[in-house]
């Protein structure tokens, strides 16, 4: 079953993190090679409050391959209670465009490898665009019920 059509993960690093940290957790996301399958990890650099430095790393799968593998090592990365947290708030994660929105602490993913969802700024973003035909709502939510629930 396709579940997206595209993957979008981004993470802020700001001048006073450690940049190598940050970039191989936000790696540890992707069960492939980035490279190897030709998928550019960008980074931007912009200048935050008080004139501080901030690196964007960001990523865009499109690959339906890719897709469902990130989406396995996503799912295998969430206990059970952000699982059934992510389906609670479905109907309020997901916006008009079809797109799940999920915030993931930077904190708990880089030092203890648990995914856990937040809604603070410090964090890894990820957007996916969910796949569904005809392009309605309640098709959408259900495709996230399905996604979450069976793995």
């Amino acid at each position: 079953m396709k579940y997206a059509h595209l993957i979008k993960l981004t993470v802020f690093s700001y001048e006073n993190e450690n940049i190598d940290l940050i970039l191989e957790s936000f790696l540890r996301f992707f069960p492939f090679n980035l490279g190897y399958n030709k998928i550019v990890l960008k980074r931007s650099n912009a200048v935050g409050f008080n004139e501080k430095k901030i690196i964007i790393f960001e990523v865009a799968l499109t690959k339906s391959n890719l897709i469902n593998k990130f989406l396995d090592n996503l799912l295998n990365n969430l206990d059970e209670n952000q699982k059934d947290s992510i389906l609670q708030q479905a109907e309020s994660r997901l916006d008009k465009n079809l797109c799940l929105f999920l915030r993931f602490g930077k904190e708990s993913w880089i030092h203890g490898k648990k995914l856990i969802l937040t809604d603070s700024g410090k964090c890894f973003h990820l957007k996916i665009s969910i796949a569904a035909f005809p392009k309605k709502r309640e098709l959408a939510l259900n495709v996230v019920r399905d996604l979450f629930k069976d793995h």
